[in-house]
């Protein structure tokens, strides 16, 4: 028998017994269907996670801390963790890792005339900047040329006040038009009588916003870029105006309290995360939290995946009941087949056949019910789950339901596997029926 005529035989068998063959069909709708929409709201809250990681900064930066940094320990060498040029160059040869730069910085005091905010000054090497793939919304990048000149976070600018006023109101500043000064002196702007008379005298700089980059919902926000060259040579003034002691060199070289790593594919940044530590640096990145609730997703997933699951148990039993009532509904019909000399395996093959066809409609009829109240979740019914999920950490996101294309393929193909896993003890019951015994029956 060829499969053409096989899945002819097939069909015209269903169709006969349409009731029976509806409710089956009916069964494995509702099994996928229940199926198919826990685990897309799983995958929801998986992405709302991410979206709400997202907020917090971005996944692809890892950054990187050594307490004992800033070029001061002799015995810096014998430290794991330690980040200096030599580490920084290990670091960028780690599969995935895009840049390894290390950050020289400093909390001053920016100002506009009257106007002042605290912000964190970060020395950085022009030719790597490029590398993190900033935007900007004015202005330019810079360059290895520029000196006293910054490059200014997104949300720097909203916060200058006046410190000589009684009200501290936050004030926009258009820094890319404003002549700016930089200082490390914590009281510049202030009035007169509220400096101490042995405040430390710093020097004050001249500065120019070169570009405001745009809004990245991490760190780079509120800080403020330089030249790392220039801001080592800010921090030896402030030390001198300090009168700190230099600080002896390291045998390692030059090292660095800070350092950001980043990592332009998101599928190698839990693995680089996890190397850098492993090598005993202390690190922090969004990924991390990302991981926990990732977690908590996934935990969901099964225990919403195996609910749904019971559905399609309950859908398999119909099949099997379905096919055995076929079974000794067409005795005859088998009786007659292997009378005139039908193939054993056909027989049992037409079965299957039949208990997949089960499955397989079911199966894709359910996958569509599913998008469309995939779709409807995300619309309609939006604002109601939305609040209901808020209490397992979701309904931050934009969707409630996400159905990827192969959670559709899977479930079409399980549906199947679960119509002929239902028909095979049918399918061998018909197999092994005796021809004059189903004739005398008859």
């Amino acid at each position: 028998m060829n499969v053409r005529d096989l899945l002819g035989l097939c069909v015209k068998n269903l169709l006969r017994r349409r009731t029976r063959s509806l409710l089956a069909i009916v069964g494995v709708v509702i099994g996928t269907c229940a199926v198919v929409l826990m685990l897309s709201v799983g995958f929801g809250l998986t992405e709302s996670y991410k979206a709400q990681i997202e907020s917090y900064g971005n996944l692809h930066m890892i950054n990187m801390y050594y307490w004992g940094g800033g070029g001061s320990s002799r015995n810096a060498e014998q430290q794991k963790g330690v980040i200096s040029d030599k580490s920084l160059a290990e670091i960028e040869k780690i599969e995935g890792v895009t840049a390894a730069v290390p950050i020289v910085s400093a909390y001053m005091t920016l100002g506009a005339d009257e106007y002042v905010t605290d912000v964190e000054v970060k020395g950085i090497d022009p030719n790597l900047l490029e590398k993190f793939k900033y935007t900007l919304a004015e202005g330019r990048t810079l360059t290895d040329k520029d000196k006293d000149v910054i490059l200014v976070g997104a949300w720097v600018p909203e916060w200058f006040y006046n410190r000589k006023s009684s009200n501290y109101e936050s004030k926009r500043i258009n820094v890319m038009r404003e002549d700016l000064i930089l200082t490390a002196d914590s009281y510049y702007g202030a009035k007169d009588k509220d400096i101490p008379e042995d405040a430390t005298k710093y020097e004050i700089y001249e500065v120019k916003a070169c570009g405001l980059l745009d809004e990245t919902n991490d760190d780079s926000d509120y800080c403020i870029y330089m030249n790392i060259k220039r801001v080592e040579e800010i921090l030896k003034d402030t030390a001198k105006a300090e009168k700190q002691r230099p600080q002896p060199q390291s045998r390692v070289g030059k090292t660095y309290e800070k350092a950001l790593i980043y990592v332009e594919d998101l599928d190698y940044v839990e693995s680089v995360n996890t190397e850098l530590k492993d090598r005993g640096f202390q690190t922090s990145s969004p990924i991390d939290w990302l991981q926990a609730m990732k977690e908590t997703s996934q935990m969901i997933q099964k225990i919403l995946g195996g609910i749904g699951g019971i559905s399609l148990i309950v859908a398999a039993l119909s099949i099997t009941n379905t096919m055995v009532m076929s079974v000794y509904e067409r005795t005859r019909e088998i009786g007659v087949m292997k009378v005139i000399g039908a193939n054993l395996k056909d027989i049992r093959r037409l079965f299957l056949v039949e208990a997949g066809l089960i499955g397989f409609v079911g199966g894709v009829m359910g996958v569509i019910v599913s998008l469309v109240l995939s779709v409807l979740m995300n619309t309609v019914l939006f604002d109601i789950l939305s609040s209901a999920l808020g209490s397992l950490g979701g309904g931050y996101g934009t969707t409630i339901s996400v159905v990827p294309l192969w959670l559709i393929l899977a479930a079409i193909a399980f549906a199947t596997a679960i119509g002929v896993v239902a028909g095979y003890s049918p399918a061998n019951r018909a197999m092994k029926l005796s021809a004059l015994e189903s004739l005398k029956n008859e």
